[in-house]
């Protein structure tokens, strides 16, 4: 069995989201609200969320000081989702994040959406989301984006027609 040093992986969230997956679910995205890009990132994700013809919030403030805009959506800095998922429910707004598959299966989202008054609902991405990263705010020279896991748009309040679509 082969092994895996992790002493030299270094955890961070510097992950941009590609214009690709927001044009995926931009029918499902409410056009009459104003949308609050919550996660600032390096400032694409909303210049993309807004060239999809929607009214966006993105400025760099902190998400849990903050409560802007009808509807949240991001890609979240995954290393802290359970505080974020935890703040989100808080304000019980509508939202869409872009996390993990396997956050599905963790007990906090148990906990946080299981009340059944308003499930989550889950879209499901063709493929893999193939995400940008960056180290000290640029991309890595010899980077290949190769995401190597399934992530979800876990909705909440979005008012879905069905729990699970799955993107074509």
């Amino acid at each position: 069995m082969a092994s895996f040093n992790t002493k030299t992986f270094i955890k961070h969230d510097d992950y941009m989201t590609p214009k690709s997956a927001w044009e995926a679910i931009k029918d499902y995205i409410p056009k009459d609200k104003v949308i609050w890009e919550c996660f600032y990132g390096d400032g694409t994700s909303g210049t993309h969320i807004e060239e999809l013809g929607l009214n966006v919030i993105h400025r760099e403030v902190d998400f849990f000081e903050n409560n802007l805009g009808e509807v949240l959506i991001s890609n979240p800095p995954y290393s802290i989702k359970k505080q974020i998922f935890t703040r989100l429910r808080e304000i019980n707004k509508p939202f869409i994040m872009i996390c993990p598959s396997s956050c599905i299966n963790t007990q906090y989202m148990r906990k946080l959406f299981s009340d059944g008054e308003n499930p989550l609902q889950i879209i499901i991405p063709r493929k893999r989301i193939q995400f940008i990263k960056l180290v000290d705010g640029e991309i890595p020279k010899d980077y290949k984006s190769a995401c190597n896991f399934d992530c979800f748009y876990y909705c909440y309040k979005i008012n879905l027609e069905k729990d699970i679509i799955w993107l074509k």
